[in-house]
C-alpha cells in the first residue's frame, strides 16, 4: 500500500501540494482558536458547593448542614465522588463527575438538586454554588496602593467598585477580595440596661432589622398627575441606628442610644494579606472560567484595569502580585525559538551533505505544515497550548527532521542505484 500511495503522490504532486496547504490553513486556524495557557488543566470535573453557618461547631455543621448535603447529592447522575469538608461555620462539598461531563449540565443538576435538599438544612442557612472555575483558574492577583487610605476605606473599594468592574471582562467566573476589613455598623449593647429596661437581645435586633426598609404605597392622582407613595428607611449613618426605637417605658421611648455604643468597625478576620514583608494591603484574585483562554482573559483583564485605574481616587494605583501571562509568553517564545532552530539547522545539514536546496526544502515544509496540523488534534481532544503540550511538539520537531533525512537520503541512494545499473547497462 505504501509504494502505491508514493507513487500517486508523485504521479498528483500539484493535488498533494493543495492537499497539504489546505491541512496548513486548517491548523493555523486552529492555532488562533486554541486556549493558551501555562501550565495544563488536570484538576477534576467538579463542582463546589458552600455553605455558611455563623458561629456553630464544626460538629454542628456537619450533622445539620454537610450530612444532609452529602446524602442528597450523591444521587445525581454522572456523580463519580461526593468530598465534604466541615469547619468552623463552614460547610464545603466537592461534587465530583465524570470527565466527559459539561461543567455547566453538572452546575445545573447540582442546582436542581440542591432546591430540594434546602428543606433538610436548619433555617436561614443558604447553600450556594462556587464559581465555575478550576484549581488552576487562578490567573491573575492584584494589590491597591493606597498611601492615603485605611484598611477599610481600601476594601470597599475593592469590593464596590474594582470588584464589580473587572467581573465584566469575557472570561472572569470571579474575583475574590482579601485583604483590609470589611465595615460593619457595630453595636455594642451594655447589658445593665438591657436588664433595666427589662429589653431581650432579640429584641433589639428584630427592632434594628425592621426599621432599615424602604415600604412602597399606592399610587394616587391629584391634579392629572400620578404621583408614588414610598417610604424611606434604609438605615445611612450610625446616627439613624441610635434613633431606632426599641420599646416604650411608661409613655417614653426607649432608643438604641439608650442603651448600646453604635460604632463604625470591620468584620472579625481570621488572617491578614502581607506583600513582602512591608505592610498589610488589600487586592482581589481573578479566577479564570472553564475553558477559557487564558492568555486573552489577562490580556483583557490588563486593558479593563486600565480603565478602572483612572477612576480611582487620587493617588491609588494598582500593582501587579502575580501574573501568569509571564510564564504563557516565555513557553510561547520557547516554542518558536525552537522552530527557528530546527529549521535552520536541518537546513544547513542538508545542504552540507546533499548540497541541494531542493531536498532542504521538502524536509523545512514539513515542519510548519506538521506543527499547525498538530493543533488541529489539540481542539479535538480539548487539549490547551500550555507547558506540556508545546514542550512535546518541540520534541517531536526532531523526529519529523530525521525522518525527512532518512526519506530523502534514501531517494538519493535508490537514484544513485538507478543511475549506475543504467550506466552498467550501457
Amino acid at each position: 500500500m505504501i509504494p502505491n500511495l508514493i507513487a500517486w503522490s508523485l504521479r498528483n504532486r500539484w493535488i498533494v501540494l493543495f492537499l497539504a496547504a489546505g491541512a496548513f490553513a486548517w491548523g493555523i486556524i486552529n492555532l488562533l482558536r486554541n486556549p493558551v495557557d501555562a501550565i495544563p488543566d488536570l484538576s477534576e470535573n467538579q463542582v463546589i458547593v458552600f455553605t455558611e453557618w455563623p458561629g456553630r461547631s464544626p460538629q454542628i455543621i456537619e450533622d445539620q448542614v454537610t450530612y444532609p448535603l452529602v446524602s442528597n447529592l450523591q444521587g445525581i447522575a454522572k456523580v463519580k465522588n461526593v468530598r465534604a469538608t466541615s469547619m468552623f461555620g463552614m460547610s464545603f462539598l466537592y461534587i465530583i463527575f465524570d470527565d466527559n461531563t459539561d461543567i455547566y449540565w453538572a452546575r445545573t443538576r447540582v442546582l436542581e438538586r440542591l432546591t430540594y435538599a434546602q428543606r433538610l438544612l436548619p433555617e436561614g442557612v443558604i447553600p450556594t454554588l462556587g464559581p465555575d472555575g478550576t484549581g488552576v483558574g487562578h490567573i491573575f492577583w492584584y494589590t491597591l496602593e493606597a498611601r492615603d487610605m485605611n484598611l477599610g476605606e481600601q476594601r470597599a473599594l475593592q469590593d464596590w467598585y474594582v470588584k464589580l468592574a473587572l467581573q465584566t471582562v469575557s472570561g472572569v467566573a470571579e474575583v475574590a477580595s482579601f485583604g483590609g476589613f470589611e465595615k460593619q455598623y457595630q453595636l455594642v449593647i451594655d447589658p445593665v440596661k438591657l436588664q433595666y429596661y427589662n429589653i431581650s437581645l432579640t429584641e433589639v435586633v428584630d427592632k434594628v432589622k425592621a426599621n432599615n426598609n424602604d415600604v412602597g404605597g399606592r399610587k394616587f392622582e391629584m391634579s392629572d398627575m400620578a404621583y408614588i407613595v414610598r417610604g424611606l428607611g434604609y438605615i445611612k449613618s450610625k446616627e439613624d441606628i441610635e434613633q431606632v426605637q426599641v420599646v416604650i417605658r411608661n409613655g417614653i421611648p426607649v432608643r438604641v442610644k439608650d442603651i448600646a455604643a453604635v460604632q463604625m468597625g470591620g468584620d472579625i478576620r481570621t488572617g491578614i494579606f502581607d506583600r513582602n514583608g512591608n505592610g498589610e494591603v488589600v487586592g482581589g484574585i481573578v479566577v479564570m472560567r472553564y475553558g477559557e483562554n487564558a492568555d486573552a482573559v489577562i490580556k483583557a483583564l490588563k486593558i479593563k484595569l486600565k480603565s478602572v485605574e483612572a477612576g480611582l481616587p487620587p493617588g491609588v494605583t494598582f500593582k501587579i502580585a502575580y501574573d501568569r501571562s509571564h510564564l504563557i509568553e516565555a513557553a510561547i517564545d520557547n516554542i518558536k525559538w525552537k522552530l527557528v532552530e530546527e529549521m535552520a539547522i536541518v537546513t544547513l545539514i542538508v545542504i552540507l551533505f546533499l548540497f541541494h536546496w531542493r531536498s532542504a526544502l521538502s524536509i523545512i515544509i514539513q515542519i510548519p505544515v506538521t506543527v499547525a496540523i498538530s493543533f488541529i488534534l489539540l481542539n479535538l481532544f480539548g487539549v490547551s497550548s500550555n507547558i506540556m503540550s508545546l514542550t512535546g511538539i518541540a520534541l517531536a520537531i526532531g523526529v519529523i527532521v530525521d525522518n525527512g533525512i532518512i526519506m530523502s537520503e534514501n531517494s538519493y541512494r535508490h537514484l544513485s542505484d538507478y543511475q549506475n545499473h543504467k550506466n552498467n547497462l550501457i
